[in-house]
Protein backbone atom coordinates (compact mmCIF):
# COMPACT_ATOMS: atom_id res chain seq x y z
CA UNK A 1 0.00 0.00 0.00
CA UNK A 2 1.38 3.43 -0.90
CA UNK A 3 2.36 5.46 1.88
CA UNK A 4 2.19 8.56 -0.34
CA UNK A 5 -0.65 11.10 1.37
CA UNK A 6 -2.34 14.48 -0.30
CA UNK A 7 -1.22 16.04 2.71
CA UNK A 8 0.89 15.88 6.01
CA UNK A 9 -0.94 14.41 9.26
CA UNK A 10 -0.33 17.05 11.37
CA UNK A 11 1.21 16.57 14.37
CA UNK A 12 2.45 18.05 17.62
CA UNK A 13 1.64 18.83 21.64
CA UNK A 14 -0.41 21.96 21.66
CA UNK A 15 -3.67 21.69 20.18
CA UNK A 16 -5.07 20.27 16.31
CA UNK A 17 -7.94 21.83 14.83
CA UNK A 18 -9.73 20.76 11.29
CA UNK A 19 -12.89 21.88 9.83
CA UNK A 20 -14.31 21.77 5.96
CA UNK A 21 -12.78 25.41 5.37
CA UNK A 22 -8.94 26.45 6.02
CA UNK A 23 -10.07 29.96 7.58
CA UNK A 24 -12.39 28.56 9.91
CA UNK A 25 -9.75 25.93 11.60
CA UNK A 26 -7.22 28.89 11.35
CA UNK A 27 -9.72 30.78 13.61
CA UNK A 28 -10.03 28.19 15.97
CA UNK A 29 -6.09 27.45 15.83
CA UNK A 30 -5.82 31.44 16.96
CA UNK A 31 -8.23 30.66 19.64
CA UNK A 32 -6.24 27.92 20.93
CA UNK A 33 -3.16 30.27 20.79
CA UNK A 34 -4.63 33.10 23.14
CA UNK A 35 -5.38 30.45 25.92
CA UNK A 36 -9.15 29.20 24.99
CA UNK A 37 -9.07 25.73 25.41
CA UNK A 38 -11.31 23.10 22.79
CA UNK A 39 -14.41 24.30 23.48
CA UNK A 40 -13.62 28.20 23.08
CA UNK A 41 -11.92 27.27 19.78
CA UNK A 42 -14.78 24.89 18.09
CA UNK A 43 -17.50 27.68 18.60
CA UNK A 44 -15.00 30.28 16.97
CA UNK A 45 -14.83 27.96 14.31
CA UNK A 46 -18.59 27.34 14.21
CA UNK A 47 -19.68 30.84 13.69
CA UNK A 48 -17.05 31.35 10.93
CA UNK A 49 -18.40 28.45 9.12
CA UNK A 50 -21.71 30.19 8.82
CA UNK A 51 -20.19 33.14 7.39
CA UNK A 52 -17.36 30.90 4.64
CA UNK A 53 -19.40 29.07 3.68
CA UNK A 54 -23.08 29.81 4.33
CA UNK A 55 -24.28 27.10 1.14
CA UNK A 56 -24.10 24.59 3.67
CA UNK A 57 -24.86 26.06 7.30
CA UNK A 58 -26.10 29.19 8.92
CA UNK A 59 -26.91 30.86 12.17
CA UNK A 60 -30.63 29.49 11.94
CA UNK A 61 -29.18 26.15 11.61
CA UNK A 62 -29.10 23.34 14.21
CA UNK A 63 -26.00 21.26 15.95
CA UNK A 64 -25.34 18.52 17.25
CA UNK A 65 -21.55 17.54 19.22
CA UNK A 66 -20.04 15.06 21.35
CA UNK A 67 -17.46 16.78 23.36
CA UNK A 68 -14.85 15.13 26.14
CA UNK A 69 -14.00 17.58 28.95
CA UNK A 70 -11.24 16.18 29.86
CA UNK A 71 -11.36 18.04 33.79
CA UNK A 72 -15.01 16.10 34.08
CA UNK A 73 -13.22 12.83 32.20
CA UNK A 74 -17.04 12.79 30.76
CA UNK A 75 -17.81 12.60 27.17
CA UNK A 76 -21.53 14.41 26.67
CA UNK A 77 -24.05 14.88 23.64
CA UNK A 78 -25.04 18.40 23.11
CA UNK A 79 -27.98 18.63 21.41
CA UNK A 80 -28.59 21.50 19.19
CA UNK A 81 -31.83 19.74 17.30
CA UNK A 82 -34.42 22.20 17.36
CA UNK A 83 -38.40 20.60 17.50
CA UNK A 84 -40.98 20.90 15.30
CA UNK A 85 -42.90 24.25 15.84
CA UNK A 86 -46.02 23.73 18.00
CA UNK A 87 -48.08 24.81 14.90
CA UNK A 88 -46.73 21.99 12.50
CA UNK A 89 -49.09 19.14 12.79
CA UNK A 90 -50.04 16.85 10.32
CA UNK A 91 -53.33 17.82 9.61
CA UNK A 92 -52.48 21.74 9.64
CA UNK A 93 -49.60 20.98 6.91
CA UNK A 94 -51.86 18.54 5.37
CA UNK A 95 -54.79 21.74 5.00
CA UNK A 96 -51.69 23.46 3.36
CA UNK A 97 -52.14 21.03 0.07
CA UNK A 98 -48.71 19.64 1.70
CA UNK A 99 -48.42 15.32 1.37
CA UNK A 100 -44.53 15.63 1.64
CA UNK A 101 -42.80 18.25 3.74
CA UNK A 102 -40.39 20.74 0.88
CA UNK A 103 -37.20 20.76 1.20
CA UNK A 104 -37.51 24.73 1.10
CA UNK A 105 -39.56 27.11 2.61
CA UNK A 106 -41.05 27.88 5.79
CA UNK A 107 -43.16 25.14 6.33
CA UNK A 108 -39.60 23.08 6.72
CA UNK A 109 -38.66 25.06 9.49
CA UNK A 110 -38.15 23.90 12.95
CA UNK A 111 -36.91 25.80 15.43
CA UNK A 112 -33.14 26.74 14.94
CA UNK A 113 -30.84 25.18 17.50
CA UNK A 114 -27.26 25.70 16.54
CA UNK A 115 -26.82 29.24 18.60
CA UNK A 116 -27.91 27.65 21.63
CA UNK A 117 -26.13 24.63 21.69
CA UNK A 118 -22.92 26.93 20.92
CA UNK A 119 -23.65 28.68 23.65
CA UNK A 120 -24.02 25.82 25.75
CA UNK A 121 -21.44 24.29 25.50
CA UNK A 122 -19.37 27.85 25.82
CA UNK A 123 -20.80 28.15 29.41
CA UNK A 124 -20.64 24.65 30.53
CA UNK A 125 -17.05 24.10 29.35
CA UNK A 126 -15.72 27.00 28.14
CA UNK A 127 -13.15 29.68 28.99
CA UNK A 128 -13.18 32.98 26.87
CA UNK A 129 -15.36 36.17 27.02
CA UNK A 130 -18.27 35.55 24.45
CA UNK A 131 -16.59 38.72 22.37
CA UNK A 132 -13.40 36.50 21.66
CA UNK A 133 -15.13 33.70 20.32
CA UNK A 134 -17.42 35.92 18.07
CA UNK A 135 -15.01 38.52 16.76
CA UNK A 136 -13.54 36.07 14.20
CA UNK A 137 -17.20 35.81 12.35
CA UNK A 138 -18.19 39.22 12.55
CA UNK A 139 -14.67 40.42 10.99
CA UNK A 140 -15.37 38.24 8.20
CA UNK A 141 -18.62 39.32 8.04
CA UNK A 142 -18.13 42.84 8.41
CA UNK A 143 -14.63 42.96 6.38
CA UNK A 144 -15.69 40.04 3.26
CA UNK A 145 -14.05 36.67 3.27
CA UNK A 146 -12.80 35.08 -0.35
CA UNK A 147 -15.87 33.45 -1.72
CA UNK A 148 -16.06 29.38 -2.74
CA UNK A 149 -16.52 28.77 -6.08
CA UNK A 150 -19.12 26.54 -5.37
CA UNK A 151 -20.46 29.52 -3.31
CA UNK A 152 -20.74 31.79 -6.05
CA UNK A 153 -21.95 28.96 -8.52
CA UNK A 154 -25.07 28.36 -5.82
CA UNK A 155 -25.87 31.83 -5.53
CA UNK A 156 -25.77 32.72 -9.15
CA UNK A 157 -27.79 29.35 -10.11
CA UNK A 158 -30.67 31.01 -7.94
CA UNK A 159 -30.59 34.13 -9.36
CA UNK A 160 -33.75 34.15 -11.16
CA UNK A 161 -35.75 32.48 -7.91
CA UNK A 162 -34.08 34.65 -5.97
CA UNK A 163 -35.51 37.41 -7.84
CA UNK A 164 -38.84 36.65 -8.49
CA UNK A 165 -39.58 35.30 -5.25
CA UNK A 166 -37.49 35.68 -2.19
CA UNK A 167 -36.31 39.10 -2.80
CA UNK A 168 -34.88 39.55 0.59
CA UNK A 169 -31.95 36.89 -0.50
CA UNK A 170 -31.76 38.24 -3.55
CA UNK A 171 -30.76 41.47 -1.68
CA UNK A 172 -28.45 39.24 0.19
CA UNK A 173 -26.55 37.42 -1.67
CA UNK A 174 -26.86 40.00 -5.11
CA UNK A 175 -25.76 43.48 -3.76
CA UNK A 176 -25.81 45.16 -6.99
CA UNK A 177 -27.98 42.94 -8.76
CA UNK A 178 -25.42 40.01 -9.27
CA UNK A 179 -23.68 36.62 -8.26
CA UNK A 180 -20.23 37.42 -6.25
CA UNK A 181 -17.67 36.17 -8.52
CA UNK A 182 -15.49 33.12 -7.10
CA UNK A 183 -12.87 34.36 -4.82
CA UNK A 184 -14.49 38.04 -4.84
CA UNK A 185 -14.44 39.80 -1.38
CA UNK A 186 -17.99 39.30 0.42
CA UNK A 187 -18.95 40.99 2.46
CA UNK A 188 -22.99 40.22 4.77
CA UNK A 189 -23.11 43.72 7.03
CA UNK A 190 -26.15 42.85 8.00
CA UNK A 191 -25.43 39.43 9.65
CA UNK A 192 -22.28 41.23 11.59
CA UNK A 193 -24.98 43.97 12.86
CA UNK A 194 -26.48 41.37 14.63
CA UNK A 195 -23.99 40.01 16.37
CA UNK A 196 -22.16 43.23 17.53
CA UNK A 197 -25.97 44.03 18.74
CA UNK A 198 -26.45 40.51 20.14
CA UNK A 199 -22.86 41.59 22.29
CA UNK A 200 -23.86 45.28 22.84
CA UNK A 201 -26.90 43.49 24.95
CA UNK A 202 -24.86 40.83 26.24
CA UNK A 203 -22.03 42.93 28.23
CA UNK A 204 -24.72 45.23 29.61
CA UNK A 205 -24.36 42.21 32.41
CA UNK A 206 -21.27 41.19 34.23
CA UNK A 207 -19.54 38.07 34.16
CA UNK A 208 -18.89 35.60 31.28
CA UNK A 209 -21.70 33.08 32.16
CA UNK A 210 -24.25 35.66 32.76
CA UNK A 211 -23.04 37.73 29.49
CA UNK A 212 -23.58 34.01 27.62
CA UNK A 213 -27.15 33.49 29.10
CA UNK A 214 -28.00 37.08 28.24
CA UNK A 215 -26.83 35.96 24.35
CA UNK A 216 -29.18 32.82 24.58
CA UNK A 217 -31.76 35.01 26.02
CA UNK A 218 -31.18 37.77 22.72
CA UNK A 219 -31.50 35.05 20.17
CA UNK A 220 -34.57 32.97 21.81
CA UNK A 221 -36.76 35.65 23.46
CA UNK A 222 -34.70 39.29 22.41
CA UNK A 223 -34.68 41.41 19.44
CA UNK A 224 -33.47 38.20 17.02
CA UNK A 225 -37.09 36.33 18.11
CA UNK A 226 -38.27 38.95 17.45
CA UNK A 227 -37.17 39.91 13.80
CA UNK A 228 -37.85 35.85 13.52
CA UNK A 229 -41.48 35.68 14.74
CA UNK A 230 -42.54 39.33 12.70
CA UNK A 231 -40.94 37.78 9.53
CA UNK A 232 -43.00 34.19 9.68
CA UNK A 233 -46.22 36.29 10.64
CA UNK A 234 -45.82 38.51 7.49
CA UNK A 235 -44.01 36.39 4.49
CA UNK A 236 -45.71 34.09 2.28
CA UNK A 237 -42.92 32.37 0.61
CA UNK A 238 -42.26 30.34 -2.62
CA UNK A 239 -41.29 26.40 -1.99
CA UNK A 240 -40.64 22.95 -3.51
CA UNK A 241 -44.34 22.42 -3.39
CA UNK A 242 -44.63 25.27 -6.43
CA UNK A 243 -46.76 27.09 -3.37
CA UNK A 244 -46.42 30.16 -1.50
CA UNK A 245 -47.00 28.57 2.17
CA UNK A 246 -46.49 30.80 5.58
CA UNK A 247 -44.27 29.34 8.48
CA UNK A 248 -46.24 28.03 11.60
CA UNK A 249 -43.21 28.83 13.79
CA UNK A 250 -43.90 31.69 16.19
CA UNK A 251 -41.31 33.72 18.70
CA UNK A 252 -43.38 31.39 21.56
CA UNK A 253 -41.84 28.60 20.11
CA UNK A 254 -38.24 30.22 20.34
CA UNK A 255 -38.91 31.04 23.95
CA UNK A 256 -40.08 27.65 24.71
CA UNK A 257 -37.08 25.65 23.86
CA UNK A 258 -33.40 25.15 25.47
CA UNK A 259 -30.29 23.09 23.89
CA UNK A 260 -30.16 19.99 25.94
CA UNK A 261 -27.39 17.72 27.30
CA UNK A 262 -27.60 13.84 26.89
CA UNK A 263 -25.10 10.88 27.35
CA UNK A 264 -24.07 9.08 24.28
CA UNK A 265 -25.13 5.84 23.01
CA UNK A 266 -22.23 3.77 22.51
CA UNK A 267 -20.93 0.05 21.35
CA UNK A 268 -17.73 -1.75 21.71
CA UNK A 269 -15.99 -2.76 19.42
CA UNK A 270 -12.48 -4.63 18.63
CA UNK A 271 -10.71 -2.09 22.10
CA UNK A 272 -12.69 0.33 20.90
CA UNK A 273 -15.59 2.73 22.42
CA UNK A 274 -17.58 4.70 19.67
CA UNK A 275 -19.74 7.05 20.89
CA UNK A 276 -22.75 8.69 18.82
CA UNK A 277 -25.95 10.74 19.33
CA UNK A 278 -29.38 8.79 20.23
CA UNK A 279 -31.63 7.92 17.42
CA UNK A 280 -32.86 10.94 17.15
CA UNK A 281 -30.30 11.34 14.47
CA UNK A 282 -28.92 8.35 12.35
CA UNK A 283 -25.87 7.97 14.33
CA UNK A 284 -26.77 4.68 15.51
CA UNK A 285 -26.11 3.25 12.30
CA UNK A 286 -22.93 3.44 12.42
CA UNK A 287 -23.15 1.28 15.69
CA UNK A 288 -25.28 -0.95 14.38
CA UNK A 289 -22.85 -1.52 11.41
CA UNK A 290 -20.09 -2.39 13.84
CA UNK A 291 -22.53 -5.04 15.32
CA UNK A 292 -22.78 -6.53 12.29
CA UNK A 293 -19.30 -6.32 11.33
CA UNK A 294 -17.77 -7.30 14.71
CA UNK A 295 -18.21 -10.89 13.63
CA UNK A 296 -16.51 -11.01 10.77
CA UNK A 297 -12.46 -10.90 9.50
CA UNK A 298 -12.54 -7.17 8.17
CA UNK A 299 -8.84 -7.25 8.74
CA UNK A 300 -7.88 -9.71 6.20
CA UNK A 301 -9.63 -7.69 3.77
CA UNK A 302 -7.75 -5.24 1.21
CA UNK A 303 -9.16 -2.03 2.40
CA UNK A 304 -9.48 -0.48 -1.44
CA UNK A 305 -10.74 -3.65 -2.18
CA UNK A 306 -13.81 -4.96 -4.13
CA UNK A 307 -14.42 -7.46 -1.00
CA UNK A 308 -14.26 -4.69 1.54
CA UNK A 309 -16.61 -2.75 -0.30
CA UNK A 310 -19.11 -5.23 -0.96
CA UNK A 311 -19.30 -6.10 2.26
CA UNK A 312 -19.50 -2.29 3.90
CA UNK A 313 -22.41 -1.77 2.16
CA UNK A 314 -24.60 -4.65 2.05
CA UNK A 315 -23.71 -4.13 6.04
CA UNK A 316 -25.19 -0.22 5.65
CA UNK A 317 -27.89 -1.55 3.44
CA UNK A 318 -29.23 -3.03 6.66
CA UNK A 319 -28.36 -0.81 9.25
CA UNK A 320 -30.02 1.65 6.95
CA UNK A 321 -32.81 -0.23 6.76
CA UNK A 322 -33.34 -0.19 10.51
CA UNK A 323 -33.06 3.35 10.68
CA UNK A 324 -36.08 3.60 8.41
CA UNK A 325 -38.43 1.67 10.70
CA UNK A 326 -37.06 2.42 14.11
CA UNK A 327 -34.69 5.39 14.55
CA UNK A 328 -36.53 8.84 15.62
CA UNK A 329 -37.07 11.34 18.74
CA UNK A 330 -37.23 8.76 21.67
CA UNK A 331 -38.96 11.88 23.74
CA UNK A 332 -42.19 10.57 20.91
CA UNK A 333 -41.34 7.58 20.11
CA UNK A 334 -40.12 4.02 21.62
CA UNK A 335 -36.64 3.05 19.76
CA UNK A 336 -35.22 -0.24 20.77
CA UNK A 337 -31.77 0.10 20.34
CA UNK A 338 -31.16 -2.22 22.94
CA UNK A 339 -32.21 -4.95 20.88
CA UNK A 340 -30.99 -3.38 17.67
CA UNK A 341 -27.25 -3.64 19.15
CA UNK A 342 -27.32 -6.54 20.81
CA UNK A 343 -25.42 -9.88 20.06
CA UNK A 344 -28.60 -12.29 19.04
CA UNK A 345 -30.17 -9.73 16.76
CA UNK A 346 -26.90 -9.02 14.62
CA UNK A 347 -26.20 -12.75 14.38
CA UNK A 348 -28.95 -13.01 12.32
CA UNK A 349 -28.22 -9.91 10.52
CA UNK A 350 -24.70 -11.03 9.68
CA UNK A 351 -26.53 -14.27 7.99
CA UNK A 352 -28.17 -11.93 5.77
CA UNK A 353 -24.85 -10.58 3.85
CA UNK A 354 -24.38 -12.72 0.65
CA UNK A 355 -21.87 -12.89 -2.23
CA UNK A 356 -24.39 -10.47 -4.57
CA UNK A 357 -25.86 -7.50 -3.85
CA UNK A 358 -29.41 -7.38 -2.64
CA UNK A 359 -32.23 -5.23 -4.22
CA UNK A 360 -34.33 -5.06 -1.37
CA UNK A 361 -35.28 -3.14 1.28
CA UNK A 362 -34.35 -5.64 4.93
CA UNK A 363 -35.53 -4.11 8.72
CA UNK A 364 -35.00 -6.42 11.16
CA UNK A 365 -38.10 -7.75 12.31
CA UNK A 366 -38.07 -6.75 16.49
CA UNK A 367 -40.68 -8.57 18.58
CA UNK A 368 -43.62 -6.19 19.72
CA UNK A 369 -42.81 -3.52 16.54
CA UNK A 370 -44.50 -5.82 14.03
CA UNK A 371 -47.00 -3.36 12.81
CA UNK A 372 -44.72 -0.39 12.74
CA UNK A 373 -42.63 -2.21 10.63
CA UNK A 374 -45.55 -3.28 8.02
CA UNK A 375 -46.88 0.44 8.19
CA UNK A 376 -43.14 2.53 8.18
CA UNK A 377 -42.28 0.12 4.68
CA UNK A 378 -45.83 0.81 3.43
CA UNK A 379 -44.85 4.29 3.86
CA UNK A 380 -41.64 4.05 2.20
CA UNK A 381 -43.06 2.02 -0.94
CA UNK A 382 -45.28 5.42 -1.25
CA UNK A 383 -42.13 7.33 -1.28
CA UNK A 384 -41.16 6.05 -4.33
CA UNK A 385 -37.45 5.00 -6.30
CA UNK A 386 -35.50 7.31 -7.63
CA UNK A 387 -33.06 5.91 -10.84
CA UNK A 388 -30.31 8.43 -9.09
CA UNK A 389 -30.35 9.11 -5.64
CA UNK A 390 -30.12 12.21 -3.93
CA UNK A 391 -28.91 12.06 -0.23
CA UNK A 392 -28.10 15.91 0.47
CA UNK A 393 -30.11 18.51 0.86
CA UNK A 394 -31.13 20.26 -3.00
CA UNK A 395 -32.55 22.68 -4.73
CA UNK A 396 -33.45 20.26 -7.76
CA UNK A 397 -36.33 22.01 -8.42
CA UNK A 398 -34.78 25.34 -8.80
CA UNK A 399 -30.67 24.15 -10.26
CA UNK A 400 -28.43 21.58 -9.40
CA UNK A 401 -26.80 23.32 -6.72
CA UNK A 402 -26.65 21.20 -3.67
CA UNK A 403 -26.66 22.46 0.00
CA UNK A 404 -25.05 20.14 3.05
CA UNK A 405 -23.23 20.25 5.79
CA UNK A 406 -20.00 21.38 7.65
CA UNK A 407 -17.96 19.54 10.13
CA UNK A 408 -15.12 20.54 13.11
CA UNK A 409 -12.95 18.72 14.91
CA UNK A 410 -10.77 19.81 17.59
CA UNK A 411 -8.24 18.54 20.94
CA UNK A 412 -6.42 20.98 22.92
CA UNK A 413 -3.38 20.48 25.44
CA UNK A 414 -5.11 19.29 27.88
CA UNK A 415 -6.75 16.46 26.40
CA UNK A 416 -10.01 18.14 25.67
CA UNK A 417 -12.06 17.07 22.14
CA UNK A 418 -15.21 18.34 20.15
CA UNK A 419 -16.65 16.73 17.29
CA UNK A 420 -19.47 19.04 16.09
CA UNK A 421 -21.67 18.92 12.45
CA UNK A 422 -23.20 22.15 12.08
CA UNK A 423 -25.76 22.06 9.26
CA UNK A 424 -29.05 24.05 8.39
CA UNK A 425 -30.08 27.26 7.43
CA UNK A 426 -27.82 27.51 4.52
CA UNK A 427 -28.51 30.08 1.92
CA UNK A 428 -31.01 27.99 -0.07
CA UNK A 429 -33.22 27.13 2.56
CA UNK A 430 -35.96 30.12 3.00
CA UNK A 431 -35.68 33.64 2.71
CA UNK A 432 -33.49 35.77 4.54
CA UNK A 433 -34.35 37.65 7.37
CA UNK A 434 -33.71 40.97 6.25
CA UNK A 435 -32.74 42.55 9.93
CA UNK A 436 -30.86 39.65 10.85
CA UNK A 437 -29.32 38.69 7.52
CA UNK A 438 -29.80 34.93 7.89
CA UNK A 439 -32.32 32.48 6.93
CA UNK A 440 -34.31 29.31 8.97
CA UNK A 441 -33.44 25.88 8.06
CA UNK A 442 -35.16 23.46 6.33
CA UNK A 443 -34.93 20.27 8.99
CA UNK A 444 -38.55 19.55 9.07
CA UNK A 445 -38.83 17.86 5.17
CA UNK A 446 -37.05 14.57 7.50
CA UNK A 447 -40.99 13.84 8.82
CA UNK A 448 -43.23 11.79 7.48
CA UNK A 449 -46.75 12.72 6.79
CA UNK A 450 -48.07 9.35 7.92
CA UNK A 451 -49.28 9.73 11.26
CA UNK A 452 -48.29 6.91 13.86
CA UNK A 453 -44.09 6.27 12.79
CA UNK A 454 -41.21 7.45 14.51
CA UNK A 455 -40.42 9.73 12.44
CA UNK A 456 -44.15 11.32 11.76
CA UNK A 457 -44.42 15.27 12.21
CA UNK A 458 -45.55 16.35 15.38
CA UNK A 459 -45.14 19.73 17.54
CA UNK A 460 -42.07 19.75 19.72
CA UNK A 461 -40.40 16.62 18.09
CA UNK A 462 -37.03 16.18 16.79
CA UNK A 463 -36.60 15.73 13.60
CA UNK A 464 -34.24 12.39 12.59
CA UNK A 465 -31.16 14.54 11.44
CA UNK A 466 -28.53 12.92 9.79
CA UNK A 467 -26.10 15.16 11.45
CA UNK A 468 -23.88 12.61 13.03
CA UNK A 469 -20.38 13.78 14.87
CA UNK A 470 -18.31 11.07 16.07
CA UNK A 471 -15.82 10.43 18.92
CA UNK A 472 -13.94 7.15 20.12
CA UNK A 473 -12.57 5.59 22.93
CA UNK A 474 -9.74 2.97 22.88
CA UNK A 475 -9.97 1.06 25.54
CA UNK A 476 -11.44 3.73 28.17
CA UNK A 477 -9.75 6.82 26.93
CA UNK A 478 -11.24 8.85 24.69
CA UNK A 479 -8.77 9.53 21.74
CA UNK A 480 -10.23 10.14 18.42
CA UNK A 481 -12.93 12.88 17.12
CA UNK A 482 -14.12 12.44 13.72
CA UNK A 483 -17.07 13.39 11.52
CA UNK A 484 -18.09 14.48 7.87
CA UNK A 485 -20.80 16.14 6.03
CA UNK A 486 -23.04 14.69 3.38
CA UNK A 487 -26.56 13.88 4.61
CA UNK A 488 -26.89 10.20 4.86
CA UNK A 489 -23.73 9.43 3.13
CA UNK A 490 -22.24 10.82 7.02
CA UNK A 491 -22.57 7.67 8.58
CA UNK A 492 -21.33 5.62 5.47
CA UNK A 493 -17.61 7.40 4.95
CA UNK A 494 -16.97 7.43 8.84
CA UNK A 495 -17.74 3.81 9.14
CA UNK A 496 -15.10 2.90 6.10
CA UNK A 497 -12.76 5.48 7.64
CA UNK A 498 -12.98 3.73 11.51
CA UNK A 499 -12.64 0.50 9.82
CA UNK A 500 -9.38 1.39 8.12
CA UNK A 501 -7.96 2.83 11.66
CA UNK A 502 -9.46 0.05 13.45
CA UNK A 503 -8.46 -2.94 11.15
CA UNK A 504 -5.39 -1.48 8.61
CA UNK A 505 -2.68 0.27 10.48
CA UNK A 506 -3.28 3.55 8.44
CA UNK A 507 -2.70 7.03 10.03
CA UNK A 508 -5.49 9.67 9.92
CA UNK A 509 -4.77 11.27 6.20
CA UNK A 510 -3.75 8.15 5.05
CA UNK A 511 -7.81 6.58 5.75
CA UNK A 512 -8.90 10.30 4.48
CA UNK A 513 -6.93 9.42 1.12
CA UNK A 514 -8.39 6.00 0.38
CA UNK A 515 -10.96 6.21 -2.33
CA UNK A 516 -14.22 6.33 -0.90
CA UNK A 517 -18.32 5.36 -1.47
CA UNK A 518 -21.56 4.73 -0.23
CA UNK A 519 -24.96 3.82 -1.27
CA UNK A 520 -28.08 5.41 -2.01
CA UNK A 521 -30.34 1.88 -1.53
CA UNK A 522 -32.23 3.07 1.72
CA UNK A 523 -34.47 6.53 1.10
CA UNK A 524 -33.32 9.62 1.53
CA UNK A 525 -33.84 11.74 4.24
CA UNK A 526 -34.60 14.96 2.20
CA UNK A 527 -36.54 15.58 0.03
CA UNK A 528 -37.96 13.55 -2.09
CA UNK A 529 -37.76 11.00 0.39
CA UNK A 530 -36.66 8.24 -2.53
CA UNK A 531 -34.38 5.20 -2.42
CA UNK A 532 -32.33 4.02 -5.10
CA UNK A 533 -31.72 -0.06 -4.85
CA UNK A 534 -28.97 -1.42 -5.20
CA UNK A 535 -26.51 1.84 -6.28
CA UNK A 536 -23.48 2.56 -4.93
CA UNK A 537 -21.57 5.56 -6.00
CA UNK A 538 -18.04 4.64 -5.93
CA UNK A 539 -14.94 7.18 -6.68
CA UNK A 540 -12.89 5.91 -9.90
CA UNK A 541 -9.79 5.99 -8.14
CA UNK A 542 -10.34 2.23 -6.75
CA UNK A 543 -9.84 0.97 -10.05
CA UNK A 544 -11.31 -0.70 -13.16
CA UNK A 545 -10.42 -4.13 -11.68
CA UNK A 546 -12.16 -3.21 -8.18
CA UNK A 547 -15.18 -1.79 -10.09
CA UNK A 548 -15.38 -4.54 -12.53
CA UNK A 549 -15.85 -7.29 -9.87
CA UNK A 550 -18.60 -5.17 -8.05
CA UNK A 551 -20.94 -4.92 -10.90
CA UNK A 552 -20.22 -8.86 -11.14
CA UNK A 553 -21.68 -9.08 -7.52
CA UNK A 554 -24.58 -7.05 -8.61
CA UNK A 555 -23.70 -3.41 -7.89
CA UNK A 556 -25.79 -0.61 -9.84
CA UNK A 557 -22.12 1.63 -10.04
CA UNK A 558 -22.14 5.74 -10.03
CA UNK A 559 -19.02 6.12 -10.49
CA UNK A 560 -17.55 9.12 -9.67
CA UNK A 561 -14.79 11.23 -10.75
CA UNK A 562 -11.18 10.66 -8.35
CA UNK A 563 -11.56 12.74 -5.01
CA UNK A 564 -15.18 13.67 -5.27
CA UNK A 565 -16.90 11.55 -2.83
CA UNK A 566 -16.95 12.34 0.98
CA UNK A 567 -15.27 15.28 3.54
CA UNK A 568 -13.67 13.59 5.98
CA UNK A 569 -12.13 15.64 8.66
CA UNK A 570 -10.50 14.08 11.68
CA UNK A 571 -8.44 14.57 14.95
CA UNK A 572 -6.60 12.51 17.21
CA UNK A 573 -4.98 11.71 20.84
CA UNK A 574 -2.25 9.14 21.36
CA UNK A 575 -1.49 8.07 25.08
CA UNK A 576 1.83 9.93 25.23
CA UNK A 577 -0.15 12.92 24.30
CA UNK A 578 0.97 13.37 20.85
CA UNK A 579 -2.09 15.20 18.77
CA UNK A 580 -2.96 14.14 15.42
CA UNK A 581 -5.09 15.49 12.57
CA UNK A 582 -5.98 15.67 9.27
CA UNK A 583 -8.58 16.65 7.11
CA UNK A 584 -9.90 15.55 3.19
CA UNK A 585 -8.09 16.87 0.03
CA UNK A 586 -11.63 16.81 -1.43
CA UNK A 587 -13.19 20.04 -2.55
CA UNK A 588 -9.97 22.20 -1.85
CA UNK A 589 -11.19 23.41 1.02
CA UNK A 590 -11.32 21.32 4.57
CA UNK A 591 -8.11 22.27 6.39
CA UNK A 592 -5.75 20.71 9.39
CA UNK A 593 -4.03 23.22 11.76
CA UNK A 594 -1.73 21.97 14.63
CA UNK A 595 1.44 22.34 16.69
Amino acid sequence: MSTFTTRPEIQGTFGVVTSTHWIASAVGMRILEIGGNAFDAAAATGFVLQVVEPHLNGPGGDMPAIVYDAGQDRIEVICGQGGAPAGATIERYKAEGIDLIPGDGLLATVIPGAFDAWMLMLRDHGSLPLREVLEPAIHYAEAGHPVLPRVSATIAGLDGFFEEHWPTSHATWLPGGSAPKAHALFKNPVLAETWKRMLREAEAVSGREAQIEAARATFYRGFIAEEIDTFLRETEAMDGSGQRHKGVMTGEDLAGWQATVEAPLTYDYHGWSVAKTGPWGQGPVLLQSLAILKGLDVASLDPAGADFVHLVAETMKLAYADREVYYGDPDFAEVPMQHLLSDSYNVERRRLIGLQASYDLRPGAVPGFEDQRARALAAIDALGVSETGVYEPTMAHLSERRGDTVHIDVIDRWGNMVSATPSGGWLQSSPVIPGLGFCLNSRAQMFLMTPGLPTSLAPGKRPRTTLTPSLASRYGKPVLAFGTPGGDQQDQWQLSLFLRLVHHDLNLQQAIDMPLFHTTHFPASFHPRKRAPGHVMVEENFGEGVLNALRTRGHILDVAPPWTVGRLTAAKREADGLLKAAATPRLMQAYAIGR
